[in-house]
């Protein structure tokens, strides 16, 4: 778990200006222009959301006692089990059906850092997909079968992804290929009515 503080490169006794300073020299140095057609893209795109939310976490908490209780970490400060992290998923995974994709972003960027698995990345890319940015979703799913490798839902997605990314590439987009997200909802649907313990 790493530090908010740590995250920004600042001490736990700079002031709130001094944060400010240094979370915006770090938004400069990761921002995404700076990255466009960069095979970092990725890394520099997951580390800019890190310091957002060390800064937004510092911007609530900073001179808090309660953060000096919690020795590192700025996600939730009692971890949530996995019981309550699939109630979660299960209602993101009902915002992405709905295409509430506002609302759906919203609970996974609120999911803290260190409770990201790979069905939080596996449901981040089927965001990502959805909002047409296909080379991200891929990476997202990608990260989440290297996590689970196990999971058949994400080979599939996967799979079907990569091929419509191929398509899409090598005719310049435009065709209908089926959607994975339906196909993928469709055995999440499947699996949920024949198993109970989704």
């Amino acid at each position: 778990m790493k530090d908010a503080y740590e995250v920004l490169g600042v001490s736990k006794n700079s002031s709130m200006d001094e944060i400010k300073k240094a979370y915006r020299s770090l938004v400069k140095r990761y921002h995404p222009d700076k990255y466009q057609n960069n095979p970092l893209a990725d890394l520099a795109q997951e580390k800019l959301q890190e310091i957002n939310e060390a800064y937004d976490y510092l911007e609530k908490n900073h001179g808090n006692s309660a953060y000096s209780q919690v020795p590192s970490g700025f996600g939730n400060a009692n971890r949530n089990e996995d019981a309550g992290m699939k109630g979660i998923y299960n209602d993101i995974r009902v915002r992405l059906d709905r295409n509430d994709l506002a609302n759906a972003e919203r609970r996974l960027i609120g999911i803290g850092i260190t409770d990201r698995d790979a069905e939080w990345n596996f449901l981040y890319g089927m965001l990502c997909y959805k909002k047409g940015r296909y080379d991200e979703a891929l990476s997202y799913v990608k990260r989440a079968m290297a996590m689970d490798s196990n999971n058949f839902e994400y080979q599939r997605m996967y799979s079907s992804m990569t091929n419509r990314n191929n398509v899409y590439r090598s005719y310049g987009g435009g065709t209908n290929v089926g959607d994975p997200m339906c196909e993928a909802m469709k055995c999440y649907c499947c699996a949920d009515l024949l198993c109970p313990c989704f």
